[in-house]
């Protein structure tokens, strides 16, 4: 029974996975960029992405759904496979990354307020070998970003790989119609690729299924503009 839900689910499983991947890579990627600058990522916004048991966040439920679809027994491809470890690698890493957000966040802070207090020559050279603790901190969030970059690029070429068999899911086409500027910075270079293992010749029929997408969900006005710019493309073409 399971296993044919899982079926029957598939093609909102896969846009899923790339939406909320898409999603995540670019909340992290944020992090990333103020601790280039300023050595320190915001421990409430990956304990947000990430949620907990009973609340699970956006890379939870990430990882949850990618296990759904890639560990079921009908699963069998390569790179479904390898894409569902890295998301888990991911989701694993970033445990780490908020754990060590904390640690520099909380106990970092009061470090430095007792270390203004400091007292005697003991005190002085134990507040430096403690101190060099804490500069471990900083530097396990460094490896554990640039693990988690190098891993999210990954993805982005296994995605490559793994999409052309769902190159006929109208859900996934609608969401590259209606995120475009989201898919567009995730894959960046990779962009045109992935369009192209998609559609291959024809870029219009990403629009053509987005289309039959937006007309069974009732949004007869955007299917028609959908369509519009599928015959814009094919003339162009």
């Amino acid at each position: 029974m399971f296993q044919a839900w899982i079926h029957s689910k598939r093609h909102e499983f896969v846009r899923d996975i790339l939406r909320d991947f898409c999603t995540v890579q670019q909340l992290l990627e944020r992090q990333f960029l103020v601790f280039d600058r300023e050595e320190r990522v915001d421990f409430e916004v990956l304990r947000d992405i990430l949620g907990v048991e009973m609340n699970k966040g956006l890379l939870w439920r990430l990882k949850d759904t990618s296990h759904h679809l890639f560990r079921s027994k009908s699963s069998s491809i390569f790179y479904g496979q390898l894409l569902d470890w890295c998301l888990g690698y991911i989701f694993h890493e970033t445990m780490k990354l908020k754990e060590d957000a904390y640690q520099q966040h909380s106990y970092g802070e009061r470090f430095r307020c007792i270390s203004d207090e400091v007292r005697g020559a003991f005190g002085r050279q134990l507040l430096q070998e403690l101190g060099a603790v804490v500069a471990q901190t900083r530097e396990s969030m460094r490896r554990e970003i640039t693990r988690i970059r190098f891993i999210m690029a990954a993805c982005c070429r296994l995605f490559l790989e793994y999409l052309p068999r769902h190159k006929d899911n109208t859900l996934l086409a609608r969401f590259l119609y209606d995120r475009n500027a989201l898919v567009r910075k995730v894959f960046a270079r990779d962009y045109d690729a992935l369009i192209n293992v998609l559609y291959g010749d024809h870029p219009e029929r990403m629009f053509l299924l987005a289309a039959q997408s937006l007309d069974l969900g009732g949004w007869e006005r955007e299917a028609a503009m959908a369509r519009q710019k599928a015959r814009d493309i094919a003339r162009s073409a």
